[in-house]
């Protein structure tokens, strides 16, 4: 399967005619160099990605940790309006929970399939929640499939139950000869644009590398879909119709933090094989170039090679070897912890830590904070009040939540 092509340096001049001036052609070939060369400095002036992977844990944590409630194997919340949160567990359960931590079971969520890294998965409020109370919920499907699967419904809070729940897209064609959309690894993370207007997800390559590059699957890719499923006309794909016309970016392992940072960007983070977990810019039609290059490589010891071999694949901001396994991501915003406004909250699995990331205003970043929370983090999300919430990946999974270290 044909990549991209890569960058191409500055085209010669053209020709000139015979009635130009005497020198012309030299000036024109000269001019012609200093572009050239410029262009060779910007690019070799260009700051590499930085790796944070050895980064060691701060002496201190300045925040209180207080643990409101336990799951089993909680794997992502959401705020309602009135302070409540939605909570999902892997193994197929969907709860409201209140600050204090009382919980309801909700009914009509739909079966999935459960083992490994499947089960039901995100969770996230409809940009126009106060008009049409819909959720959207990503799992993977019950049954012979398994693919991972994009649901609408209307939560019924008073008789805690979903209602019309539909499926508006799911991972089909999955590319298995062998059927169905079984392995690990299958994302699922919702993000919405700011205007709410498009809403983006993760799609994991499934443990099957491959994937990520071909064109007809979805995949290894970030998609963008209006809020009901359709595609949006200016999609860099959406002429070429079926799979593709939703896909945003492609060449992707298993992106499971997306998040819109203050300024408009749009960030992803994705777990790498044997080293090179990767935090990034996504930009529409970009190629990230798993698993043709990595910062890690492979399990069995075998190397890949590195991005900069590759120019035509987007580039990491930065990288994590040894790896952290990213889990979840937000960017603050409160009021709580003034002095983190801006940063991104993520959650580290390997590394049992929350982890933040400050930014420079100039597209760059770096780890500011590790701190060791001695459980794996599977979620991040800010409260109503500017408090950060946390969930554990374990089968007594805690919600925790973290405020300033005086605050009792």
């Amino acid at each position: 399967m044909p990549l991209p092509a890569p960058s191409r340096l500055p085209r010669p001049p053209a020709p000139l005619s015979p009635r130009q001036p005497p020198g012309a052609r030299w000036r024109r070939r000269l001019a012609g160099a200093a572009l050239l060369v410029a262009t060779l400095c910007a690019a070799s002036l260009a700051a590499p990605p930085r790796n944070e992977g050895s980064r060691p844990y701060d002496k201190s944590h300045p925040f209180t940790v207080r643990s409101v409630a336990t799951f089993d194997l909680p794997w992502a919340l959401a705020f309602l309006p009135d302070g409540r949160m939605l909570v999902t567990e892997k193994t197929g359960q969907l709860y409201v929970v209140t600050a204090q931590g009382a919980k309801r079971r909700i009914a009509g969520v739909p079966a999935v399939t459960y083992s490994g890294q499947n089960g039901l998965l995100d969770v996230a409020l409809s940009p126009a929640w106060r008009d049409d109370q819909a959720i959207y919920l990503t799992y993977v499907e019950a049954g012979t499939g398994a693919n991972l699967a994009l649901a609408r419904a209307r939560l019924d809070l008073d008789g805690a139950a979903l209602r019309d729940l539909r499926v508006i897209w799911r991972a089909t064609p999955d590319g298995n000869p062998r059927g169905g959309g079984k392995g690990g690894q299958p994302g699922g993370i919702i993000a919405f644009s700011p205007d709410g207007r498009y809403l983006f997800l993760t799609s994991g390559d499934r443990m099957r590398p491959e994937t990520a590059q071909d064109n007809d699957l979805p995949l290894g890719k970030v998609l963008r879909m209006f809020p009901d499923g359709g595609t949006p006309p200016d999609n860099p794909w959406a002429e070429a119709g079926g799979a593709r016309a939703l896909m945003w970016t492609m060449g992707h392992r298993n992106p499971y933090g997306l998040a819109y940072a203050p300024d408009g960007r749009l960030w992803l983070h994705e777990m790498g094989p044997m080293g090179g977990d990767k935090l990034s810019v996504e930009a529409p039609g970009k190629n990230h170039g798993w698993p043709v290059v990595s910062y890690g490589d492979n399990y069995n010891g075998t190397p890949i090679p590195r991005p900069p071999t590759h120019p035509e694949f987007q580039e990491p901001v930065l990288y994590w070897t040894p790896v952290i396994a990213p889990a979840g991501m937000i960017f603050y915003r409160g009021d709580m912890f003034p002095q983190w406004r801006g940063s991104a909250f993520i959650g580290a699995l390997r590394a049992q830590a929350l982890v933040r990331v400050a930014f420079d205003g100039q597209g760059g970043a770096r780890e500011a904070n590790r701190w060791n929370m001695g459980a794996r983090i599977r979620a991040v999300a800010e409260g109503p009040d500017g408090a950060l919430w946390l969930l554990e990946d374990s089968s007594e999974g805690r919600l925790l939540r973290l405020t300033p270290a005086q605050e009792q």
